[in-house]
């Protein structure tokens, strides 16, 4: 008898609750139905546009009430990333195409150079000048600042047997009223000094190393000298007095024959000459202008 009970009790009990999943899973498909027929995805976005321009407007008008308390922001320079005006060749030069105008050789020009040369500067380097003032000659007037190109065809820097620094300068052309005219000319002088053959050169100064190497001769046979007229004003040092003289004598012969040969391995002066310095420059041949 309690046998059957239990049995009944356990089948009442599993009836119950296949009764109430079945109605659990009927609620829960309800409310999926419900959900899927309300929801409208177009009005969620409208819906999400509409709450984003609220909050923009927020942020703008919250960015409009600014605490006078608070310190100011830093400012942010604006650097000028345009090209000056040096740096472009606003008119490009027009081919050359000859002129009617004849500018004869052997015309002279007054001008500054716009950097500065020395000997340590290499074959192959490019020169600049300007001219100075106004050129004038029969119908034509070259102007101030008329440019000419050219460049180190040679140099070196000193070298032995005092031979000084070398520049020699080639021009090529001249710009003349926006245009590059071929020319041949050379420097006749330079830093306010006239120089032959195109060469610029250091100072060759081997006499006065020869000289400045015999210094030491000369400075002994003098002290020696001085001796020999010290020792000689006494009678108990007058057999003395030669000897200082004698070695005085063989010292200054030595620097003699000596100070040539140590001047032979001495080296020139170097060039260096300044931005804007006083040059010449003068036409080989004549040039066509108009």
């Amino acid at each position: 008898m309690r046998k059957i009970v239990q049995k009944t009790l356990i089948i009442t009990l599993l009836y119950i609750s296949s009764i109430s999943q079945g109605h659990a899973f009927n609620i829960d498909e309800t409310i999926d139905d419900e959900i899927r027929k309300n929801y409208n995805p177009t009005k969620l976005i409208q819906d999400t546009k509409i709450d984003s321009l609220a909050l923009d407007k927020n942020i703008k008008a919250s960015d409009n009430t600014i605490d006078e308390n608070l310190p100011s922001l830093p400012s942010i320079t604006k650097y000028d990333t345009s090209t000056k005006s040096s740096d472009i060749n606003s008119a490009p030069l027009k081919p050359y195409t000859g002129g009617n105008i004849k500018v004869k050789a052997g015309t002279t020009f007054n001008v500054i150079n716009t950097i500065a040369l020395s000997d340590w500067q290499r074959k192959g380097t490019k020169v600049k000048f300007i001219t100075k003032g106004n050129t004038f000659g029969k119908q034509y007037t070259i102007p101030s600042g008329t440019i000419f190109e050219g460049e180190i065809i040679d140099s070196h820097q000193p070298q032995i047997t005092c031979n000084g620094g070398l520049i020699v300068i080639k021009i090529y052309y001249m710009v003349y009223k926006n245009q590059k005219i071929p020319v041949t000319a050379y420097v006749t002088k330079a830093n306010d000094k006239k120089i032959f053959f195109n060469n610029i050169k250091g100072e060759r100064n081997y006499l006065k190393t020869t000289w400045q190497k015999g210094n030491w001769g000369r400075t002994l046979f003098n002290k020696m000298l001085t001796v020999s007229s010290d020792l000689g004003s006494e009678s108990s040092t007058l057999i003395l007095t030669p000897f200082p003289f004698t070695y005085g004598t063989l010292c200054l012969g030595l620097s003699a024959i000596t100070s040539p040969i140590c001047a032979f391995f001495s080296k020139g002066g170097h060039i260096s000459i300044p931005t804007e310095s006083n040059f010449r420059i003068k036409l080989l041949d004549e040039i066509m202008i108009n």
